[in-house]
Protein backbone atom coordinates (compact mmCIF):
# COMPACT_ATOMS: atom_id res chain seq x y z
CA UNK A 1 0.00 0.00 0.00
CA UNK A 2 1.46 3.35 -1.00
CA UNK A 3 2.01 5.97 1.66
CA UNK A 4 2.10 9.72 1.53
CA UNK A 5 5.09 11.17 -0.34
CA UNK A 6 8.05 11.68 1.97
CA UNK A 7 7.10 8.80 4.26
CA UNK A 8 8.93 5.51 4.62
CA UNK A 9 6.77 2.74 3.18
CA UNK A 10 6.96 -1.04 2.90
CA UNK A 11 8.38 -0.93 -0.65
CA UNK A 12 11.19 1.38 0.52
CA UNK A 13 11.98 -0.94 3.43
CA UNK A 14 11.92 -3.86 0.99
CA UNK A 15 14.50 -2.15 -1.26
CA UNK A 16 16.88 -1.55 1.65
CA UNK A 17 16.36 -5.14 2.85
CA UNK A 18 17.11 -6.49 -0.64
CA UNK A 19 20.30 -4.41 -0.86
CA UNK A 20 21.41 -5.69 2.55
CA UNK A 21 20.61 -9.31 1.67
CA UNK A 22 22.50 -9.23 -1.64
CA UNK A 23 25.43 -7.37 -0.08
CA UNK A 24 25.78 -9.89 2.75
CA UNK A 25 25.60 -12.85 0.37
CA UNK A 26 28.10 -11.37 -2.07
CA UNK A 27 30.67 -10.18 0.47
CA UNK A 28 30.45 -12.89 3.13
CA UNK A 29 29.57 -15.93 1.01
CA UNK A 30 30.38 -15.46 -2.68
CA UNK A 31 33.73 -13.69 -2.45
CA UNK A 32 35.12 -15.99 0.32
CA UNK A 33 34.00 -19.09 -1.62
CA UNK A 34 35.55 -17.87 -4.85
CA UNK A 35 38.52 -15.62 -4.08
CA UNK A 36 38.92 -15.71 -0.32
CA UNK A 37 38.92 -12.69 1.96
CA UNK A 38 42.65 -13.02 2.69
CA UNK A 39 43.75 -12.59 -0.92
CA UNK A 40 44.48 -9.35 -2.76
CA UNK A 41 41.76 -10.14 -5.31
CA UNK A 42 39.25 -10.80 -2.54
CA UNK A 43 40.03 -7.57 -0.69
CA UNK A 44 39.89 -5.56 -3.92
CA UNK A 45 36.51 -7.00 -4.83
CA UNK A 46 35.13 -6.36 -1.34
CA UNK A 47 36.29 -2.73 -1.54
CA UNK A 48 34.90 -2.20 -5.06
CA UNK A 49 31.61 -3.90 -4.31
CA UNK A 50 31.17 -1.99 -1.04
CA UNK A 51 31.80 1.32 -2.79
CA UNK A 52 29.22 0.46 -5.44
CA UNK A 53 26.70 -0.62 -2.81
CA UNK A 54 27.18 2.65 -0.88
CA UNK A 55 26.71 4.60 -4.12
CA UNK A 56 23.44 2.74 -4.73
CA UNK A 57 22.19 3.47 -1.21
CA UNK A 58 23.17 7.15 -1.46
CA UNK A 59 21.50 7.60 -4.86
CA UNK A 60 18.40 5.78 -3.67
CA UNK A 61 18.15 7.95 -0.58
CA UNK A 62 18.44 11.09 -2.72
CA UNK A 63 15.76 10.06 -5.20
CA UNK A 64 13.42 9.16 -2.33
CA UNK A 65 13.84 12.48 -0.54
CA UNK A 66 14.32 14.90 -3.45
CA UNK A 67 11.24 16.89 -4.44
CA UNK A 68 10.44 16.15 -8.12
CA UNK A 69 9.49 19.75 -8.85
CA UNK A 70 6.63 22.03 -7.80
CA UNK A 71 4.68 24.38 -10.03
CA UNK A 72 5.34 28.00 -9.00
CA UNK A 73 2.17 29.39 -7.35
CA UNK A 74 2.17 32.46 -9.58
CA UNK A 75 2.69 30.59 -12.85
CA UNK A 76 0.49 31.87 -15.69
CA UNK A 77 1.31 31.04 -19.33
CA UNK A 78 1.98 34.13 -21.41
CA UNK A 79 0.58 33.48 -24.87
CA UNK A 80 2.04 36.76 -26.10
CA UNK A 81 5.60 35.88 -25.08
CA UNK A 82 7.56 35.65 -28.34
CA UNK A 83 10.25 33.57 -26.61
CA UNK A 84 7.73 30.80 -25.92
CA UNK A 85 6.81 29.48 -29.37
CA UNK A 86 4.91 26.47 -28.06
CA UNK A 87 1.95 26.28 -25.69
CA UNK A 88 0.32 23.03 -24.60
CA UNK A 89 -3.46 23.04 -24.83
CA UNK A 90 -6.22 20.62 -23.94
CA UNK A 91 -7.08 18.04 -26.57
CA UNK A 92 -10.75 18.83 -26.07
CA UNK A 93 -11.68 22.49 -26.30
CA UNK A 94 -8.25 23.87 -27.14
CA UNK A 95 -7.93 25.81 -23.87
CA UNK A 96 -4.68 26.25 -21.99
CA UNK A 97 -4.12 23.34 -19.59
CA UNK A 98 -5.51 24.11 -16.16
CA UNK A 99 -5.53 21.84 -13.10
CA UNK A 100 -8.89 22.00 -11.35
CA UNK A 101 -7.54 20.16 -8.31
CA UNK A 102 -4.55 22.45 -7.76
CA UNK A 103 -6.30 25.57 -9.08
CA UNK A 104 -3.47 26.73 -11.31
CA UNK A 105 -2.31 26.48 -14.91
CA UNK A 106 -0.07 23.59 -15.88
CA UNK A 107 3.36 24.44 -17.31
CA UNK A 108 4.47 22.44 -20.36
CA UNK A 109 5.14 18.76 -19.56
CA UNK A 110 3.62 19.06 -16.07
CA UNK A 111 0.94 16.63 -14.91
CA UNK A 112 -1.16 16.09 -11.80
CA UNK A 113 -0.21 13.09 -9.66
CA UNK A 114 -3.14 11.47 -7.89
CA UNK A 115 -0.84 9.98 -5.24
CA UNK A 116 1.20 13.10 -4.48
CA UNK A 117 -2.00 15.16 -4.89
CA UNK A 118 -0.26 17.97 -6.78
CA UNK A 119 1.13 18.83 -10.18
CA UNK A 120 4.68 17.68 -10.94
CA UNK A 121 7.05 19.51 -13.29
CA UNK A 122 8.04 17.35 -16.28
CA UNK A 123 6.40 14.35 -14.66
CA UNK A 124 7.65 10.96 -15.85
CA UNK A 125 5.77 8.63 -13.50
CA UNK A 126 4.97 7.96 -9.86
CA UNK A 127 7.12 5.16 -8.47
CA UNK A 128 5.90 3.14 -5.49
CA UNK A 129 9.46 1.91 -4.85
CA UNK A 130 10.56 5.41 -3.89
CA UNK A 131 7.14 6.64 -2.71
CA UNK A 132 7.72 9.69 -4.84
CA UNK A 133 7.21 11.05 -8.31
CA UNK A 134 10.00 11.12 -10.87
CA UNK A 135 10.06 14.59 -12.37
CA UNK A 136 12.17 17.54 -13.43
CA UNK A 137 14.17 17.89 -10.22
CA UNK A 138 14.98 14.24 -9.53
CA UNK A 139 14.85 12.48 -12.90
CA UNK A 140 18.63 12.47 -13.35
CA UNK A 141 19.13 11.11 -9.82
CA UNK A 142 16.59 8.37 -10.56
CA UNK A 143 18.40 7.47 -13.79
CA UNK A 144 21.79 7.36 -12.04
CA UNK A 145 20.35 5.15 -9.31
CA UNK A 146 18.98 2.71 -11.89
CA UNK A 147 22.40 2.70 -13.61
CA UNK A 148 24.20 2.02 -10.32
CA UNK A 149 21.68 -0.65 -9.34
CA UNK A 150 21.91 -2.42 -12.71
CA UNK A 151 25.73 -2.35 -12.57
CA UNK A 152 25.69 -3.70 -9.00
CA UNK A 153 23.28 -6.44 -10.06
CA UNK A 154 25.57 -7.60 -12.87
CA UNK A 155 28.51 -7.50 -10.47
CA UNK A 156 26.55 -9.46 -7.85
CA UNK A 157 25.47 -12.04 -10.40
CA UNK A 158 29.07 -12.57 -11.50
CA UNK A 159 30.15 -13.05 -7.88
CA UNK A 160 27.28 -15.49 -7.21
CA UNK A 161 28.14 -17.57 -10.27
CA UNK A 162 31.82 -17.58 -9.37
CA UNK A 163 31.01 -18.54 -5.79
CA UNK A 164 28.76 -21.42 -6.87
CA UNK A 165 31.29 -22.79 -9.36
CA UNK A 166 34.20 -22.66 -6.96
CA UNK A 167 32.25 -24.01 -3.99
CA UNK A 168 31.42 -27.32 -5.71
CA UNK A 169 34.45 -29.20 -4.35
CA UNK A 170 33.64 -27.92 -0.87
CA UNK A 171 30.13 -29.35 -1.16
CA UNK A 172 31.50 -32.86 -1.40
CA UNK A 173 33.40 -32.41 1.87
CA UNK A 174 31.19 -30.29 4.11
CA UNK A 175 27.71 -31.15 2.83
CA UNK A 176 25.06 -28.92 4.35
CA UNK A 177 27.68 -26.51 5.75
CA UNK A 178 28.46 -25.23 2.26
CA UNK A 179 27.15 -21.77 1.26
CA UNK A 180 26.36 -23.06 -2.24
CA UNK A 181 22.61 -23.36 -1.64
CA UNK A 182 22.42 -19.78 -0.32
CA UNK A 183 24.39 -18.57 -3.32
CA UNK A 184 22.04 -20.32 -5.75
CA UNK A 185 18.93 -18.84 -4.09
CA UNK A 186 20.41 -15.34 -4.00
CA UNK A 187 21.72 -15.77 -7.55
CA UNK A 188 18.23 -16.50 -8.87
CA UNK A 189 16.90 -13.43 -7.06
CA UNK A 190 19.72 -11.26 -8.41
CA UNK A 191 19.21 -12.67 -11.91
CA UNK A 192 15.58 -11.53 -11.91
CA UNK A 193 16.55 -8.12 -10.57
CA UNK A 194 19.31 -7.78 -13.16
CA UNK A 195 16.85 -8.45 -15.98
CA UNK A 196 14.26 -6.03 -14.58
CA UNK A 197 16.78 -3.23 -13.94
CA UNK A 198 18.38 -3.71 -17.36
CA UNK A 199 15.02 -3.36 -19.10
CA UNK A 200 14.22 -0.27 -17.01
CA UNK A 201 17.61 1.28 -17.79
CA UNK A 202 17.32 0.63 -21.53
CA UNK A 203 13.81 2.10 -21.51
CA UNK A 204 14.91 5.34 -19.87
CA UNK A 205 17.99 5.63 -22.08
CA UNK A 206 15.61 5.42 -25.04
CA UNK A 207 13.44 8.16 -23.51
CA UNK A 208 16.44 10.40 -22.89
CA UNK A 209 17.72 10.00 -26.45
CA UNK A 210 14.32 11.21 -27.70
CA UNK A 211 13.79 13.75 -24.89
CA UNK A 212 10.53 12.15 -23.81
CA UNK A 213 8.95 11.23 -20.52
CA UNK A 214 7.03 8.00 -20.04
CA UNK A 215 3.78 9.99 -20.17
CA UNK A 216 4.84 11.76 -23.35
CA UNK A 217 5.77 8.47 -24.98
CA UNK A 218 2.25 7.10 -24.50
CA UNK A 219 0.68 10.40 -25.55
CA UNK A 220 2.96 10.41 -28.59
CA UNK A 221 1.75 6.99 -29.67
CA UNK A 222 -1.81 8.33 -29.80
CA UNK A 223 -0.71 11.59 -31.44
CA UNK A 224 1.21 9.67 -34.11
CA UNK A 225 -1.82 7.49 -34.81
CA UNK A 226 -4.08 10.53 -35.14
CA UNK A 227 -1.55 12.30 -37.37
CA UNK A 228 -1.20 9.31 -39.68
CA UNK A 229 -4.98 9.01 -39.79
CA UNK A 230 -5.19 12.61 -40.97
CA UNK A 231 -2.34 12.14 -43.45
CA UNK A 232 0.16 14.19 -41.42
CA UNK A 233 3.51 13.48 -39.79
CA UNK A 234 4.01 13.70 -36.02
CA UNK A 235 7.21 15.08 -34.54
CA UNK A 236 7.86 15.19 -30.80
CA UNK A 237 8.30 18.93 -30.15
CA UNK A 238 10.97 18.51 -27.45
CA UNK A 239 13.28 16.33 -29.54
CA UNK A 240 16.38 18.49 -30.10
CA UNK A 241 18.74 15.84 -31.40
CA UNK A 242 20.62 13.16 -29.47
CA UNK A 243 23.36 15.32 -27.92
CA UNK A 244 21.11 18.18 -26.83
CA UNK A 245 18.54 15.69 -25.54
CA UNK A 246 21.18 14.08 -23.33
CA UNK A 247 22.49 17.44 -22.11
CA UNK A 248 18.98 18.61 -21.22
CA UNK A 249 18.73 15.74 -18.70
CA UNK A 250 22.30 14.99 -17.58
CA UNK A 251 23.65 18.54 -17.78
CA UNK A 252 26.39 20.19 -19.86
CA UNK A 253 29.32 18.83 -17.80
CA UNK A 254 30.11 15.30 -18.99
CA UNK A 255 32.21 14.67 -15.88
CA UNK A 256 29.05 14.94 -13.77
CA UNK A 257 26.77 12.85 -15.98
CA UNK A 258 27.04 9.80 -13.73
CA UNK A 259 27.01 11.65 -10.40
CA UNK A 260 23.77 11.48 -8.38
CA UNK A 261 23.31 15.24 -8.39
CA UNK A 262 20.66 17.17 -10.26
CA UNK A 263 21.78 20.36 -11.96
CA UNK A 264 18.94 20.88 -14.36
CA UNK A 265 18.92 23.20 -17.31
CA UNK A 266 16.05 25.60 -16.82
CA UNK A 267 13.42 25.88 -14.12
CA UNK A 268 11.06 23.17 -15.36
CA UNK A 269 8.46 25.72 -16.49
CA UNK A 270 9.77 26.38 -19.98
CA UNK A 271 11.62 23.91 -22.19
CA UNK A 272 13.50 24.41 -25.40
CA UNK A 273 11.65 22.88 -28.35
CA UNK A 274 12.32 22.07 -31.98
CA UNK A 275 10.14 25.08 -32.82
CA UNK A 276 12.61 27.47 -31.19
CA UNK A 277 13.97 29.72 -33.93
CA UNK A 278 16.11 32.87 -34.19
CA UNK A 279 14.49 35.99 -32.74
CA UNK A 280 14.70 37.67 -36.15
CA UNK A 281 11.92 35.42 -37.43
CA UNK A 282 8.42 36.93 -37.07
CA UNK A 283 6.64 35.49 -33.99
CA UNK A 284 3.50 34.84 -35.98
CA UNK A 285 5.37 32.22 -37.99
CA UNK A 286 6.94 30.62 -34.97
CA UNK A 287 4.04 30.07 -32.61
CA UNK A 288 2.79 26.52 -32.31
CA UNK A 289 0.31 24.79 -30.06
CA UNK A 290 0.55 21.28 -28.74
CA UNK A 291 -2.62 19.44 -27.80
CA UNK A 292 -2.32 17.51 -24.56
CA UNK A 293 -4.71 15.59 -22.38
Amino acid sequence: MAGRPGYVTLPIISVFAAIGYVYYTAVFLAIPAWLGLATAAGVANVAAYTALALACVAAYGLVVTRDPGRVPPAFVPDVEDTETPLHEIKRKGGDLRYCQKCSHYKPPRAHHCRVCKRCILKMDHHCIWINNCVGHENYKIFLVFVLYAATASFYSLALMIGGVVHSVPTDEQSGIDSPRKSLVICGVFVGVMTLALSILLVWHVYLILHNKTTIEYHEGVRAMWLAEKAGNLYHHPYDLGVYHNIVSVLGPNMLCWFCPVSRNIGDGVRFRTSYDIPLSTPPSKAEKHLAMS
